[in-house]
């Protein structure tokens, strides 16, 4: 698939929360939809995308499909999503400490 239709795939949010999801290890497709608001349906088209992009290994066990990013796929986006989604985490660790920070002043 051609880096603009990769993009296209992957600017949809809840296609970047399931391959962060997925990125380092298999996860089935009912962990992947727990982790979501929405019906396990609209998880499944998600996965069924990321598949037919390349972008996610499916991998049958029974009756459970595992998944796992691939990120050989991304090629050089594979880095700039690691790089976005610890930027994301940095910028969830300064909330929390400035939070706490913020309670323990209320406590004094």
């Amino acid at each position: 698939m051609a880096n603009t239709g990769v993009l296209a795939v992957i600017a949809e949010p809840r296609r970047q929360a399931i391959l962060r999801l997925c990125w380092t290890q298999e996860r089935t497709a009912g962990e992947l939809a727990d982790a979501f608001d929405v019906t396990f349906g609209a998880v499944s088209q998600h996965l069924r995308i990321l598949r037919e992009a390349g972008l996610v290994t499916v991998r049958p066990s029974g009756t459970r499909r595992f998944y796992q990013a691939d990120r050989a796929a991304l090629g050089p986006l594979s880095a700039y999503l690691e790089a976005q989604w610890a930027t994301q985490l940095d910028d969830l660790a300064t909330l929390a400490e400035e939070a706490e920070a913020a309670e323990a002043g209320d406590d004094q």
